[in-house]
């Protein structure tokens, strides 16, 4: 095997692994009911990271829930994570480097508006929670 097939082969795999860490979270955030899943597919516009998955709290205590459960899942990825927004109400950012998810409340995502702002990214809508 060529040395630029080995390296195409590792960088394939570590994109699926990536992408199963990033659907684990998903389907976590699913679980606890967050509202307008969607993950962006960063790989081709940025080396800040590969993935952002958004989601949405119906309020403060979900807010809460769901950064606990994403921590939590992180965690059992054997992931480490940075964590922005603790005390906000609007948008907390649960940073993993790859993958970094934004938990917002319902006008935290209207205001900041990732959606807009990465508009050119491959995007998929995730779970039956959506208004």
């Amino acid at each position: 095997m060529l040395l630029e097939e080995k390296e195409e082969d590792q960088n394939e795999n570590e994109m699926n692994e990536n992408l199963r860490e990033a659907l684990r979270i998903i389907k976590v955030l699913d679980n606890k009911h967050a509202m307008d899943i969607l993950l962006l597919d960063l790989r081709d516009f940025t080396t800040v990271s590969d993935a952002f998955i958004l989601a949405t709290a119906n309020s403060t205590t979900h807010l809460q829930t769901l950064q606990d459960s994403t921590e939590e899942t992180m965690g059992e990825l054997n992931l480490v994570c940075q964590l922005e927004g603790q005390t906000s109400n609007r948008w907390r950012l649960v940073d993993a480097g790859h993958v970094v998810v934004h938990l917002f409340s319902k006008e935290g995502r209207k205001f900041y508006g990732l959606e807009r702002i990465w508009g050119d990214a491959p995007c998929t809508q995730f779970g039956e929670h959506s208004e």
